[in-house]
């Protein structure tokens, strides 16, 4: 299952290894069809790769900090640096190939 991050856990998250956040909240459509893909990344690659949310109504501030302007916007880490950017709906395989192109 996705980690629920917040600002008092992000940072931790991320910090180490490679970390694919998903930026959304509950009343966004695009969003509704992202989430399933990402919860079945977050259980395929569980070991691999943390796989976390962030519902921007929660946590307005993380998604000031990192530029969100549109939803679902999801965003890879490697060792707490953002390495890449996506906007808008995406593929379960693009956002696997994404990943492992960082491990």
């Amino acid at each position: 299952m996705a980690v629920v991050m917040t600002k008092e856990n992000f940072n931790q998250q991320v910090e180490s290894g490679v970390t694919l956040v998903d930026f959304w909240a509950p009343w966004c459509g695009p969003c509704k069809m992202q989430l399933p893909i990402v919860e079945e990344l977050s259980t395929e690659l569980e070991g691999t790769a943390t796989i976390g949310k962030i519902n921007v109504d929660e946590e307005p501030e993380l998604a000031s900090q990192f530029g969100v302007m549109s939803i679902p916007t999801l965003i890879l880490f490697k060792d707490g640096q953002p390495v890449d950017k996506m906007v808008g709906l995406q593929s379960k395989d693009a956002l696997k190939a994404k990943i492992s192109n960082q491990l």
